[in-house]
């Protein structure tokens, strides 16, 4: 699988993240297993998960997927060979929402012995607290930068103002700094003022902001399929993006679809990595076709004339 730098980090992960949310949930073992193999064996190494997944399903508690994640590693011995990603500041069963110096080392500690490893590869912030100084929520980062508990920082559900301010305050203690934002994405653009609370999808100024620092900072998405909403009559698209700005982009996105040869699903994923700023999407699956045909958008090649196309679509 092709790579691509990861921000400042100096490190290439795979193109294509696999998100980890419902494995051990809504996923059971053997398939959560099956998928994570399809997917190494694909050549991709970089994959998500968070402590709160994924506690809003029936019998869930939150942890699921972290715990799942460790019994897979330890089944197939490959912890050297992965880029692992975890999150922190959702609240869940037992866990408060916030970001404050205790929340996160306590909540590290917690992920760590769940996935039975000693070093996240990536430890988001999941979610802005504008309770928690700042300087109190980068410090807690930097004591597991520091511990070997953490090897890289991010950020997730932030505004572009908020990055900034953060990156100062990092730079200003020289602590590490966010290296990427993880965002809500995909091709169809939101309404004006639509919400998707507590959930913040990218806009115009996050995209402007991640062009300004394209050399040490890196845009990922999810929700970049909009649950099958591109490809399925039974998965309808959300709300918040419904109407004739919509209408005219899935026009033109079934159009190029037909062209390469491929599905819409793919050619959002393509569209995303070939975007400026480019783009990591999050993939997910609850089957192996689903994963191989999300794989497979990288494969396809959109010219200048289709991405022309399908950026200037609609309104």
């Amino acid at each position: 699988m092709q790579t691509v730098p990861l921000g400042n980090t100096g490190v290439d992960v795979s193109a294509l993240c696999l998100g980890a949310m419902y494995f051990g949930t809504r996923n059971d073992e053997r398939t959560s297993f099956e998928l994570l193999d399809q997917y190494v064996a694909a050549g991709g190494t970089f994959i998500d998960t968070a402590n709160i997944y994924a506690h809003w399903v029936e019998g869930g508690q939150g942890g699921e997927s972290e715990s799942l994640l460790g019994r897979w590693m330890k089944a197939r011995g490959n912890r050297a060979d992965l880029f692992l990603a975890s999150k922190v500041g959702f609240n869940m069963p037992g866990v408060e929402r916030g970001l404050t110096a205790a929340q996160i080392e306590t909540e590290c500690e917690k992920s760590l012995r769940r996935m039975g490893v000693e070093t996240i590869d990536l430890y988001y912030a999941h979610v802005d607290d504008r309770v928690t100084p700042l300087d109190e929520t980068l410090a807690a980062f930097d004591r597991l930068v520091r511990a070997g508990k953490v090897r890289f920082i991010g950020a997730s559900n932030y505004l572009a103002w908020r990055l900034e301010q953060a990156h100062w305050v990092s730079k200003t203690h020289d602590w590490p700094s966010f290296c990427c934002v993880q965002q809500r994405y995909t091709y169809l653009r939101p309404k004006p003022g639509a919400s998707f609370d507590p959930q913040i999808s990218v806009n115009d100024d996050l995209l402007d902001y991640v062009r300004a620092r394209r050399h040490d900072f890196t845009l990922l998405a999810y929700s970049a399929l909009l649950g099958g909403a591109y490809v399925r009559d039974d998965r309808p698209v959300p709300e918040q993006y419904r109407g004739p700005d919509a209408e005219a982009r899935l026009r033109v996105l079934r159009e190029v679809a037909a062209e390469a040869g491929a599905t819409p699903n793919q050619v959002v994923l393509a569209w995303m990595m070939h975007s400026d700023p480019p783009v990591i999407p999050l993939i997910a699956a609850s089957e192996p076709r689903h994963l191989a045909e999300n794989i497979g958008a990288l494969d396809v090649r959109l010219s200048a004339g289709q991405m022309e196309r399908l950026n200037h679509a609609g309104a």
